[in-house]
């Protein structure tokens, strides 16, 4: 009744349009956005079958023995149907772990796709994580305002207020370049010695292909750029991806005057903003003056969760249901 095929290029269709229908996936898992950088990963994406139907997909990659979902993306997991079961989620997990067990994979790690960003409710893998023993190998918290509840600190106030003084303005821009060398590039390097997730070229070719998901703000003094963001916008929520300003910002108020604009007038549609992470170190330490910044706007913590799983535990899940 169920079975598993590995994708290949023949599928993209039918991956992209289960994508669309389903009840925890976003444009992130689109082979258009997962293959952008498909040179750095060696693919292993699995799509699962009910008597022929579609029900369930995994991008993920491979590294030596291991298995994971996927290294080039914010998040991951299996993504499901909306129709789909407790029982084939059962069915079709036990059937991914015995078939990498069997394929000489020791290990899965699934970095899973915070609530936020489903349409309906979407945990099942969870309880099977539990029974087969999982191990939580990471933990990041995530600032998120639910929209239509958000609040503003007397500081986010004040640099909203200071913004109007300054008379900043905020334009969406189909063009990345500015913000990317003039702010963003030159900040990363200066303070933490990176370069950007994305490259230039790389942003440029994600947008000309999600145009109406991966959008760009900048803040102006006169018709100088002073800050900037980019955001992922999903169904559900609005992603802070990148987020950048001059050495002025503080005194300008730029990013204050920029997020309550965004908050407030561009996403008060959407059920979510997520300003992302504020961990640093593989999640063991949180940068608390960032922090404080985004729980100004009445940003409250979510977790996202990371987890390992040996695949000879498949056999955990055996007597499961009775």
């Amino acid at each position: 009744m169920f079975s598993l095929s590995l994708y290949n290029s023949s599928l993209k269709t039918q991956w992209d349009n289960f994508i669309n229908e389903s009840k925890n996936g976003t444009f992130l898992f689109q082979r258009n956005f997962i293959e952008y950088h498909k040179n750095r990963f060696e693919d292993y994406s699995v799509l699962f079958y009910k008597q022929d139907k579609l029900i369930a997909v995994l991008p993920a990659n491979k590294l030596n023995d291991k298995i994971y979902s996927h290294q080039g993306l914010t998040y991951g997991g299996l993504i499901l149907s909306n129709q789909i079961k407790f029982s084939d989620v059962f069915e079709i997990f036990s059937l991914l772990l015995s078939h990498l067990y069997e394929n000489n994979y020791t290990t899965l790690i699934i970095k899973e796709i915070p609530e936020i960003y489903k349409t309906l409710p979407s945990s099942e893998v969870n309880y099977l994580l539990h029974r087969m023993k999982a191990e939580l190998i990471r933990r990041d918290i995530l600032s998120v305002i639910k929209l239509g509840n958000n609040s503003y600190s007397r500081d986010r106030i004040q640099g909203k207020k200071r913004g109007e003084k300054f008379k900043l303005t905020i334009k969406e821009t189909s063009s990345f370049e500015e913000f990317w060398n003039s702010i963003l590039i030159p900040n990363l390097k200066n303070k933490h010695d990176v370069e950007p997730v994305h490259s230039l070229d790389e942003i440029i070719h994600l947008n000309s292909l999600f145009p109406k998901n991966i959008r760009q703000f900048n803040v102006y003094s006169d018709d100088k750029i002073v800050a900037g963001t980019t955001i992922f916008e999903t169904k559900t929520t609005a992603h802070v991806q990148y987020i950048s300003a001059n050495t002025e910002k503080n005194k300008m108020g730029s990013l204050d005057y920029l997020f309550t604009y965004l908050i407030e007038e561009v996403f008060n549609n959407k059920e979510y903003f997520d300003f992302g992470t504020s961990n640093e170190n593989n999640g063991e330490f949180v940068n608390q003056g960032l922090l404080y910044w985004k729980e100004g706007f009445g940003a409250r913590s979510i977790t996202q969760d990371f987890y390992e799983i040996k695949t000879k535990n498949y056999s955990k899940l055996k007597d499961l249901m009775i």
